[in-house]
């Protein structure tokens, strides 16, 4: 029995459409995302034979592989909920407060999550994350999958900027991605991210 698994979309690949294409989600999800389960399964077997057979010399590419596809399988299981064809507009309600709080309005934010998303250098993230040691919203960079991201940090909203993402339908255009994007962004699911987050206390991590 493996430990993690692909998750289905909740939608059709088409589904998101013009925004982003059909073809694109069906091999960023079919294959790529499949391509992370599949390798966290195999660094969980590997590290269990590592200790079976007392063997720790490849312990630190073992490391490495858990972080990048543990990181590349659980940010897409955010990533697909994220978005939906009934997505767009703007957040509303206590999330909608917060963003206003924090970064002085929606346009704000958005314009700081965009100039985020677009100086990614090479592959990585921008995430809209809640930090609940300091019980306050950041937007930061995740670079790859897994680096720089300190763990009192919970994402409520990631856009990837790998090339993958985007690059069959935008080809280098990553500006027009970016704001196309927000045509299918979820704020039902991210409002619901936002309320588990805000749940978890500093004491679980301090």
């Amino acid at each position: 029995m493996t430990d993690y698994v692909l998750p289905d979309l909740p939608y059709d690949y088409s589904a998101l459409e013009p925004y982003i294409a059909g073809e694109i989600m069906e091999l960023h999800h079919g294959k790529h995302h499949a391509t992370y389960v599949k390798g966290i399964n195999t660094t969980v077997e590997q590290l269990a034979e590592m200790r079976d057979k007392a063997e720790y010399a490849p312990l630190n590419a073992y490391e490495k592989n858990l972080a990048f596809h543990l990181g590349g399988h659980v940010n897409h299981s955010v990533f697909w909920p994220n978005m939906s064809p009934d997505g767009g507009d703007k957040p509303t309600g206590e999330l909608a407060q917060v963003l206003d709080e924090y970064f002085g309005g929606f346009d704000r934010f958005r314009a700081h999550f965009e100039a985020n998303a677009l100086s990614v250098q090479g592959s990585g993230w921008s995430v809209l994350t809640w930090d609940v040691v300091a019980q306050r919203p950041f937007i930061i960079q995740h670079f790859d999958h897994q680096g720089n991201v300190p763990i009192c940090m919970v994402p409520l909203l990631m856009l990837d900027m790998w090339e993958h993402a985007y690059y069959l339908q935008y080809k280098n255009d990553k500006a027009t991605f970016v704001k196309q994007w927000w045509n299918i962004v979820n704020w039902a699911d991210v409002q619901q991210r936002f309320d588990r987050a805000r749940t978890q206390t500093p004491g679980l991590i301090l």
